[in-house]
């Protein structure tokens, strides 16, 4: 899997300028190779796994979708591709020019067959189906069943064209000159040298999801989305398997507020304002990305393919602006609980990400502890804090926001690669809540965020409730230059929570689950390529935890507490109507077995053209609903969070 962000937000890097844009060439991978496995956490030498690993990844990267390749050709290669470590010491990369051929060869052999398909008897079929996720459908194993999924995937392109009002004609006529653009860009990259970077780029996706080697155009974009500058919609996406898919919306952003876009929607055709749109299957991320952003204020509308019991297509449009920081900060709101005769209020912290860095900018550490304080003086009973749909930041915010509800202690563990274990600690006495206090996660709940939800869950300071896990992102990336050829990201270390376990694939588990709309999205480090197993370390849970004035003073959560709170909490789930709504969705997702029928597209389609016809405000009011009614599903996760702190009180925790 690819990633790019529009833009990403993640702790800063020391980001390496380079001087002057070079390609790497064969002599040069004995050198990148040793860079990355001298400074991996784990893989510190080039075994026969990691060989075969690397073979899988560049399979993958020149051919993403799985449609050129024969499964046969694709094993072979694959066993083959390894033999680039020894022949690259005399700089011959023979092995990688092979399956670059061989594919160059398909992609020519696609276009011919695409012109004779596209002839003047073409018509398009309507009961076509297709399992767009090549891992659900496989490779082709004969050459006749490679051409029919060819065939397949033509109608799909065709109808992409159709349904931006293009006439069939003048859609024959695009796909044709896609797929002789396809012919030439593939063989331009073969003439300019660039399988040895590709190469470079499978080796370090082998050793784990996280570690890339990035060449100087890369490295620029990464740039970019590091210094939140982009002007875009504000959407994290990834390319797997030739497909553009949305991974988080950043909040802030213009597809955030405008509500309608989910994760792991997928993006198949870009179309900038009065311009028809460009599909974008099998298409390099870097190229979506690229027309995707645009200059603030300038709109782009974006065709999506939504999965589920019945896949659906629809289009967005989207004003292109940067992060509205007052959106992305955090936040809160009051609930109001009665409990016998007491009359609770619940202040609920929506904290979005850990977000600072700049010297005299806001910080997420100085929000959160400016709204603990409002909610002090307002009198809350108890507080929720929702990392629901927190996919980390800054580190350092993420310890110190620990330390305003801890004394003194360990917060997270960190290890390098040589062993080395260096704990971080909240360091300031102060408790600036000691009361009653809900931690909501999902496995959008990341990196920083893990640690946080963590680190109160070993303490026993907090309940944690939601998802049964968080993401699982446990490790730590450090950012190197590689000569003029661009940069280096190898995971450099492991995160550890005070008890001595990871975060790494297992995230932080959830005292009790409480259904979310993410459950369902197969999100989670397990989910990735070579994900890192999680280790243990030994414990550094503090002693001097807990407060020792009169108002600083918190009650450890206790084991059949919880129990009671889980049973509170589950017939309230149970009655609740849009928890059912959630589940139904939930079920749905799970039903989905990626087979998706060209004739349900059309008529979703067409659906939605006559209703924009006949009944443009009427539509917009059904969309402005449907975002509504999303938003409503969200709350009520957050709602479910006070009710449980509500329960806490009532039960003396």
């Amino acid at each position: 899997m690819r990633r790019l962000a529009l833009p990403l937000l993640a702790p800063l890097f020391l980001l390496p300028s380079v001087a002057q844009a070079a390609e790497v060439t064969c002599k040069d991978l004995p050198m990148l190779v040793e860079a990355l496995t001298r400074r991996h956490y784990v893989v510190r030498e080039v075994t026969d796994p990691v060989k075969l690993r690397t073979g899988t990844q560049f399979i993958k990267i020149i051919d993403p979708s799985q449609t050129l390749l024969l499964e046969s050709e694709a094993d072979l290669n694959t066993q083959q591709i390894p033999n680039v470590l020894e022949g690259m010491k005399i700089g011959a990369c023979v092995a990688l020019e092979r399956p670059a051929q061989l594919v160059i060869s398909r992609i020519e052999e696609d276009e011919r067959l695409v012109k004779k398909l596209l002839g003047p008897k073409y018509k398009l079929d309507e009961k076509v189906e297709l399992i767009f996720d090549p891992d659900k459908r496989g490779r082709p194993k004969t050459l006749e069943e490679r051409a029919k999924l060819i065939e397949k995937l033509v109608h799909f392109q065709i109808n992409n064209y159709l349904q931006t009002g293009m006439k069939l004609d003048a859609a024959k006529k695009q796909l044709i000159h896609r797929y002789e653009l396809t012919v030439k860009r593939a063989k331009e990259r073969l003439a300019k040298g660039e399988l040895p970077g590709l190469y470079a780029e499978a080796f370090a996706s082998s050793l784990d999801p996280h570690s890339s080697f990035m060449s100087t155009s890369v490295l620029d974009d990464f740039q970019i989305s590091m210094r939140l500058s982009l002007e875009g919609i504000g959407a994290a996406l990834t390319s797997q398997d030739g497909v553009t898919r949305i991974e988080t919306l950043l909040p802030g952003g213009s597809a955030d507020r405008d509500g309608t876009l989910r994760p792991k929607d997928k993006i198949i055709a870009v179309a900038q304002e009065g311009e028809k749109a460009v599909p974008t299957i099998d298409m390099e991320l870097r190229d979506v990305v690229k027309m995707i952003r645009g200059k603030k204020g300038t709109k782009v509308t974006l065709t999506v393919l939504r999965d589920g019991k019945k896949s659906t297509t629809f289009d967005v449009t989207l004003e292109r602006d940067k992060i509205d920081v007052k959106e992305q900060a955090a936040k809160i709101t009051y609930e109001n609980r009665k409990v016998g005769e007491r009359n609770l209020k619940i202040g609920i912290i929506d904290l979005p990400s850990f977000y600072g860095g700049d010297e005299g900018g806001r910080s997420s550490y100085q929000d959160v502890k400016n709204l603990i304080s409002e909610a002090k003086e307002n009198k809350v009973d108890g507080l929720v804090l929702d990392l629901s749909r927190n996919g980390g930041g800054l580190l350092q915010d993420a310890v110190r926001i620990s330390g305003l509800f801890l004394r003194l202690g360990g917060v997270v563990a960190t290890k390098d690669s040589f062993g080395r274990i260096e704990v971080l600690e909240d360091e300031d006495e102060a408790v600036d809540w000691a009361g009653p206090l809900a931690v909501l996660i999902s496995p959008a709940s990341a990196s920083a965020s893990e640690i946080l939800a963590g680190a109160l869950k070993d303490y026993r300071r907090a309940v944690i409730v939601g998802s049964d896990h968080s993401f699982g992102k446990g490790t730590v990336q450090t950012l190197q230059p590689f000569g003029d050829f661009g940069a280096l990201k190898v995971t450099t270390g492991m995160f550890f929570l005070p008890a001595g376990q990871s975060t790494q694939q297992q995230g932080v588990r959830s005292d009790f689950q409480v259904p979310t709309l993410y459950d369902a999205m197969d999100m989670g480090e397990k989910e990735l390529d070579y994900s890192l197993p999680p280790q243990a370390v030994p414990t550094f849970i503090s002693s001097l935890a807990n407060g020792t004035g009169p108002d600083q003073i918190w009650k450890p959560v206790k084991l059949d507490v919880i129990q009671k709170l889980y049973q509170r909490s589950q017939a309230r789930v149970a009655k609740d109507e849009s928890f059912a709504e959630i589940k139904k969705q939930l079920e749905e997702r799970g039903k989905d077995t990626g087979a998706i029928k060209l004739e349900d597209l059309r008529k979703k389609a067409k659906e939605a053209k006559e209703k924009n016809g006949k009944e443009t405000k009427e539509g917009e009011e059904e969309d402005e609903t449907n975002r509504e009614k999303f938003k409503a599903l969200e709350s009520a996760f957050a709602r479910e969070g006070a009710n449980i702190v509500a329960d806490l009180i009532e039960l003396g925790g």
